[in-house]
């Protein structure tokens, strides 16, 4: 295999100081390196030996910068940059995990959505098509809107899902497309992520699971809130999600580069819906407080394209021979909470 030039970012300010790096073999590039979901997945695949790490994404977000402290990554590529360097060190390239996303869904902009999640995405898979790099990327839950399609990752039945967002018309357009493609990688995989919950998300602000935010509440007020529920027939605080742990998350990915075989999208979550006051319980019980839950109106701006249900049918995968078991709501809070949040810990 012919030997490239790779150019490696030595801080995270951008500088336009470079060093020259050769013939590394076995590299394997995350996007969005420094977020929730991608930075837990480079610390799973530091655990297993993969050391070669090209991490892309955009840098200049300090409250990022633990995500990735003491990790082997052996680049660090701007997400502008990418395209270029990944076509420039494609053969010495053996995998890609697209995980990064614009994932707001409260942003408006179908535009920056276009920009960042659509068309971005369709130029990485270009690339990976032209160098035959096998690839994952993420998908979400969102893609299946208000659910009266139900949440089966069947492929005939995608198109007549209806997003309710920007954000998840996004994900949904490049699922269709992906679907459309004469020219693939010789393997790929979406994957449509559920309620991912887990270290790493200190981050995130509004956008951190439930789970987060209740830890945070609780910790500060010995209570938490909850959003009432405005539809007939379901009880404050027994909407129901998919909740899943980004451990869970993070084997299906390592699994998905190691298998190889049986492209196409995927549902990724528990295949169990629980209640938030499931989830409310299960967090005061693992700090150890006694349950105080307000009901507060759901914001106006998210009403409409509110989630009531949401449950991943998780045959397909299954029969493609994931192996893995989840794990329940309860197991991962106790872990979250006990291993990681009330010492501030990272993944």
């Amino acid at each position: 295999m012919k030997s490239r030039r790779i150019l490696l970012l030595i801080d995270w300010s951008q500088s336009k100081s470079l060093i020259s790096l050769s013939n590394f073999n076995r590299m394997i590039v995350v996007t969005g390196a420094a977020g929730f979901i991608s930075s837990c997945l480079i610390a799973k695949l530091n655990r297993k030996g993969y050391k070669a790490i090209v991490a892309v994404d955009d840098f200049s977000v300090k409250s990022k910068e633990p995500n990735l402290a003491g990790k082997d990554v052996i680049a660090f590529v701007d997400r502008s940059e990418f395209s270029d360097w990944l076509r420039t060190n494609a053969m010495e390239t053996e995998f890609v995990f697209h995980l990064g996303a614009r994932t707001d869904t409260t942003e408006t902009s179908v535009e920056i959505f276009d920009k960042l999640n659509l068309n971005y995405s369709k130029e990485v898979w270009a690339i990976c098509t032209e160098f035959q790099i096998p690839m994952v990327y993420a998908s979400s839950a969102a893609t299946y809107g208000s659910g009266e399609y139900g949440y089966s990752d069947d492929p005939e039945t995608m198109s007549s899902l209806k997003p309710l967002n920007p954000y998840a018309k996004s994900k949904h357009d490049f699922d269709l497309w992906v679907l459309s493609q004469n020219k693939t990688p010789f393997f790929w995989a979406g994957l449509k992520f559920f309620n991912v919950y887990g270290p790493n998300e200190y981050h995130k602000g509004k956008m951190a699971s439930v789970i987060f935010h209740a830890f945070k509440q609780v910790r500060e007020k010995g209570r938490m809130s909850l959003f009432e529920s405005h539809k007939e027939g379901i009880a404050h605080g027994h909407q129901q999600r998919d909740f899943v742990y980004v451990k869970d998350v993070t084997e299906v990915c390592f699994w998905l580069m190691q298998h190889r075989k049986n492209s196409g999208i995927y549902n990724l979550g528990s295949g169990k819906a629980r209640t938030f006051q499931d989830l409310a319980l299960a967090t005061f019980h693992s700090m150890g407080v006694e349950p105080s839950i307000d009901y507060i109106p759901t914001p106006q701006e998210i009403r409409n394209s509110y989630q009531y249900f949401t449950e991943a049918a998780m045959g397909r995968l299954k029969n493609a021979g994931y192996p893995g078991t989840f794990t329940s709501l309860e197991d991962g809070i106790a872990d979250y909470v006990g291993n990681y949040l009330v010492t501030d810990r990272y993944e």
